[in-house]
């Protein structure tokens, strides 16, 4: 029995012995996933959207913000709408360290970004947590995210040479006016960066401010092309 051969048979022997259940009916979960197929319908899914931000739009385009004031990033592709039933999954991964959800999460990321039209990034960065944000909560979820992701496309993760200088307010606590001026310079490169093409990696797009600081920092590293993936959108406000 070859190496992969028996690694298949070990995951089938697994999930016949303990298999998947749905992270939010409890139901027999489908496909290998911690979701049955009646909670992934509904998901809600984005939809068409703006290419720069990933705003919610009737048809795919450039949204009128991007066209009058174009955001550091190149294109933002997200999975979802921040909307229940997937707004429960990421809080719960997020806020009460249930880490499995983060695999559930990442795979439906993943599916959705296997069917992008441009070429795939060369590594995905996740969006780091300062040392001290990264000890009390105990894991990044964008990491988290990122990983089964990775996976599936066969793309590296870089995740060490990008790191946040000080410890900040969380921005999810603070009103959408003083987000910006909260994140504004707080992120900084160790050394230098080889891709030229890359993928950030957050648990929701919000306002932007996070991933286009982010943005304008790999870009003065060298960077030429970047894209942002998060798992879901939060409608604007």
């Amino acid at each position: 029995m070859t190496v992969n051969r028996a690694s298949i048979w070990l995951e089938t022997f697994w999930q016949r012995l303990y298999p998947p259940l749905c992270a939010l009916c409890g139901a027999p979960g489908a496909t290998g996933l911690d979701l049955c197929s009646r909670c992934r319908a509904d998901l809600p899914p984005l939809g068409s959207a703006c290419l720069c931000c990933a705003r919610p739009l009737s048809i795919p385009g450039i949204c009128g913000a991007c066209q009058q004031q174009a955001p550091p990033q190149d294109r933002t592709l997200s999975a979802f709408r921040y909307a229940p039933p997937l707004d429960h999954l990421i809080l719960q991964l997020k806020f009460h360290g249930k880490l499995h959800l983060a695999q559930l999460l990442g795979a439906l990321t993943a599916e959705h970004l296997e069917h992008r039209a441009h070429p795939l990034p060369e590594c995905i960065i996740p969006v780091p947590l300062h040392p001290t944000r990264l000890r009390e909560r105990g894991f990044n979820q964008a990491l988290e995210l990122a990983q089964p992701i990775a996976a599936r496309l066969q793309i590296p993760i870089h995740y060490q040479g990008i790191y946040r200088k000080r410890n900040t307010t969380s921005q999810s606590e603070l009103p959408r006016q003083e987000r910006k001026r909260n994140i504004r310079g707080v992120f900084a490169l160790q050394g230098p960066l080889t891709a030229r093409h890359v993928a950030i990696m957050d648990d929701v797009f919000t306002t932007g401010h996070t991933v286009g600081e982010l943005t304008k920092v790999l870009r003065r590293g060298g960077v030429q092309i970047v894209e942002v993936w998060t798992c879901a959108r939060a409608l604007p406000f």
